[in-house]
């Protein structure tokens, strides 16, 4: 404290009674980040549950790419195609055959890369999102080659 001007040390002094030392504060952020690290681990394995459940209920085909991009693609897809129903059938003026169009150019999209991609796009701008995909995008499941 002896580096601060006199008229500021008591104003210092009483924000750092307020405070942890040094190590108390270390462990508790450390404490803090493993409970995040767990509770982040968890809502990846209910997403990843949920990706996988409606890949299936849907015939979507298994995505292709390095092994760790395979579930973030997913997920990817799984919270893109989610967004893009509400916002063109539940709330949009879609009709079921509409939706049925858009998810068979879905389908044709195996590279998990592309899906990782567009993970950030709004739901409404996927019809556009698939008609611009590439031949590289759709991989070797392609039914439609």
């Amino acid at each position: 404290m002896s580096d601060r001007p006199a008229d500021k040390r008591a104003g210092f002094a009483r924000w750092l009674a307020g405070k942890d030392c040094t190590d108390c504060w270390k462990a508790a952020r450390d404490a803090d980040t493993e409970s995040k690290q767990e509770w982040l681990a968890a809502k990846r394995t209910a997403e990843q549950e949920a990706a996988l459940a409606w890949a299936k209920q849907f015939d979507m085909p298994q995505l292709e790419g390095p092994e760790k991009a395979l579930d973030w693609g997913e997920r990817s897809r799984h919270q893109l195609m989610t967004a893009a129903h509400t916002a063109l059938v539940l709330e949009g003026s879609w009709d079921e055959a509409d939706w049925a169009e858009l998810e068979e150019k879905a389908r044709a999209i195996a590279r998990a890369g592309w899906w990782i991609d567009q993970r950030e796009a709004e739901g409404a701008d996927l019809l556009e999102l698939l008609d611009a995909a590439t031949e590289a995008d759709c991989g070797t499941q392609n039914p439609f080659r």
